[in-house]
């Protein structure tokens, strides 16, 4: 395969409805992703500092060897400029509390883009008028506009009940 072919083969790749759909959701991922790390950062962990009374989740951590400046550290920034190891398990529970965020944000959305969805195809699907009914004498499926059945010849009555 030549060099043009190659590029075309890319170019048919890229332009591809659903790799541009993908790129879209993933750009718009991103910028979700950070409006929820926002939410998280900047408004439900200062609440929750206030409930647990004023404990920052980011600076929860374990100091696993101590750094050129002996602790004890206040803040995770202390411990890493000393040059400390730690194990920084308050991002990891900031990390946990966007996560169940954005799953929760997310099933959110798709719910209500499934119940828009059913809404719809119930819209579409609505019953048609029925065209046939059943004759009370022979019970034959008749026309609903007939006044007499084909079948027995009997003489309809307009309170025939039609067919479902």
């Amino acid at each position: 395969m030549g060099r043009s072919g190659f590029l075309k083969e890319f170019r048919d790749f890229a332009v591809r409805g659903n790799v541009v759909d993908m790129a879209v959701g993933i750009v718009v991922g991103t910028a979700f992703t950070a409006i929820v790390s926002s939410l998280v950062k900047d408004i439900f962990s200062p609440l929750i500092g206030l409930i647990t009374g004023g404990m920052n989740f980011a600076n929860l951590f374990l100091v696993v060897r101590e750094g050129a400046t002996a602790g004890p550290y206040t803040t995770l920034a202390d411990a890493q400029a000393a040059g400390a190891v730690t194990v920084n398990y308050g991002l990891f529970i900031n990390a946990a509390i966007t996560f169940v965020i954005v799953a929760f944000v997310a099933f959110l959305l798709v719910r209500s883009i499934n119940r828009l969805k059913n809404l719809h195809h119930a819209e579409a699907q609505a019953p048609e008028a029925p065209t046939t009914k059943s004759c009370p004498y022979c019970v034959s499926k008749i026309p609903v506009a007939a006044t007499r059945c084909p079948a027995c010849t009997s003489q309809l009555e307009e309170s025939a009940e039609p067919a479902s």
